[in-house]
C-alpha cells in the first residue's frame, strides 16, 4: 500500500491525533497510566466531531495505533469508523510523560509536595519519583514513533495519542532538538500531519494543530 508523490519517491504519512479533553484535566488532577479515567463528556464531542470530519474529508490510513492511556484508547475507538477497516494497534511507549508517584496528585498540591524546577533546564531530573525525566520521555517516545514509522514505511498512519508525544515526533522528525525555542499549544483532537520522502530520508510538517473540527464548541469544560 505504499504511496508516492508526484516524482515518483515513495511517501510515509504519519497522522497524528490528539487526544479529547480528559476527565483528569476536568478534575485538575494529574492523570498518568494509574489515574486516566478516559474522555470528558466534552471530550467525547470532540472526538465524534473530528469523526464527521474525517468521513466529510477521508485520510486514507493503512494502520491505526493508539497508546495505552485510556484517553487516546477512547479518542481512536471513536474516529475509527471514519479511517476504515482497521484493528487498533495499543503502544504503550506512546503514553505522556509518566509521572510515577504523582500520578493522582491534584495540580494544586505538586508544589507543596515535590519541588518545582524548570524541566527544560534540568531535562535529565524526574519530576517525582518513579517519574521520567523530560529526556527519558523524549527517548521513550521518540523510539516508539520510529518503530512504528518503520513498520509501516510507505504507508499511511495514524496515531491517537498526546500533546507531549506531539511535541516529541516535531522535535524528533524535525530535527528541532530537546530545548526548545518556541512554545506548542497542542489542542484536543487536533490533527498534526508529517510526511517523509522515504528515497531521500527527508521529513515535512505538512499541517500542526488544525482543530477546524472544534468549531462551535467550548474550548474547555466550565466547572
Amino acid at each position: 500500500m505504499a504511496d508516492s508523490s508526484a516524482e515518483g519517491s515513495a511517501t510515509t504519512r504519519l497522522l497524528l491525533v490528539r487526544h479529547g479533553e480528559s476527565q483528569v484535566t476536568v478534575d485538575r488532577v494529574i492523570g498518568g497510566p494509574k489515574t486516566c479515567s478516559g474522555l470528558s463528556a466534552l471530550g467525547k464531542q470532540q472526538a465524534e466531531a473530528l469523526r464527521q470530519r474525517l468521513v466529510d474529508a477521508p485520510f486514507e490510513a493503512h494502520n491505526v495505533w493508539a497508546s495505552t492511556m485510556p484517553r487516546a484508547i477512547e479518542t481512536a475507538q471513536i474516529i475509527l469508523p471514519a479511517l476504515g477497516d482497521h484493528e487498533l494497534q495499543i503502544d504503550a511507549d506512546l503514553e505522556e510523560h509518566r509521572p510515577g508517584e504523582a500520578d493522582g496528585l491534584p495540580f494544586a498540591d505538586f508544589g507543596d509536595v515535590y519541588e518545582m524546577f524548570d524541566f527544560v533546564d534540568e531535562p535529565f531530573r524526574p519530576m517525582a519519583p518513579g517519574a521520567e525525566s523530560l529526556a527519558g520521555f523524549h527517548h521513550r517516545a521518540g523510539n516508539a514513533l520510529h518503530a512504528v514509522v518503520e513498520k509501516h514505511r510507505g504507508e499511511s498512519t495514524v496515531v491517537a495519542c498526546h500533546a507531549g508525544v506531539v511535541d516529541v515526533a516535531l522535535r524528533t522528525f524535525l530535527g528541532l532538538g530537546l530545548r526548545p525555542t518556541f512554545d506548542l499549544h497542542t489542542l484536543n483532537t487536533s490533527l498534526t500531519e508529517l510526511k517523509r520522502d522515504d528515497d531521500r530520508d527527508r521529513w515535512a510538517l505538512v499541517r500542526y494543530n488544525d482543530a477546524a473540527h472544534l468549531a462551535g464548541l467550548p474550548s474547555a469544560t466550565n466547572l
